[in-house]
């Protein structure tokens, strides 16, 4: 199965996307991760390390914690071989990893395949390369029924969002990457001046109807 994955393209992504997707399942059996129209097997992410912890005695594993500042999400090596291979990665070190994504007991992680350490530097030039990608594939809202639609959407968020004290702003673009991050902005401004919502802190939102 691993070397199925590794045939499978590994996409850049951040990691806030890749907790955003939807866990595909075969009879308890984990598939793939589906965001919007792609079915994610594996991925390449740039990040910090932030944690990191080796497991004692016979059983071998080593985990990672990555941080990219759209989410954490953690890596996971299991046996003496890769624990030997990711051993000399630390915290602190930025680095890129190309992974398969698995998901088990409700949480997502990776399985990394690669590790590498790079400039910190790389992980500030890949989130304007991925926002740069998601301007070329958004289009500018004109039409004043789509800009109400989306507003309702935006609102609608909040909404549901009130039982866990609220939404990131950053998480509502990541969340409907169909829609351009200026016009989300734009109508979460509006939103503000109209006293519909108010933000308990900044990037935080909460509705006051």
């Amino acid at each position: 199965m691993t070397d199925q994955f590794k045939r499978n393209v590994a996409y850049k992504m951040r990691i806030g996307d890749i907790l955003l997707g939807k866990p595909i399942f075969d009879n308890e059996k984990f598939i793939y991760m589906e965001l919007g129209n792609k079915k994610i097997s594996r991925v390449n992410i740039i990040g910090n390390i932030v944690d990191k912890y080796e497991s004692e005695g016979e059983k071998k594993y080593l985990f990672f914690t990555l941080d990219d500042g759209s989410g954490q999400i953690k890596l996971k090596s299991f046996g003496e071989e890769d624990a030997e291979k990711f051993k000399k990665v630390e915290q602190g070190q930025t680095v890129a990893v190309i992974g398969i994504v698995r998901s088990w007991n409700n949480e997502t992680y990776l399985q990394p395949e690669i590790i590498s350490k790079r400039d910190p530097k790389y992980l500030l030039v890949r989130k304007l390369e991925l926002e740069k990608k998601k301007k070329e594939i958004t289009k500018p809202v004109k039409d004043k029924n789509e800009v109400k639609a989306i507003k309702d959407k935006i609102l609608e968020k909040i909404k549901v969002s009130e039982s866990d004290g609220g939404v990131d702003t950053e998480k509502i673009i990541l969340e409907f990457r169909e829609i351009s991050s200026e016009t989300i902005n734009g109508e979460v401004k509006r939103l503000l001046e109209e006293g519909i919502i108010f933000e308990p802190r900044p990037g935080r939102l909460r509705y006051l109807g």
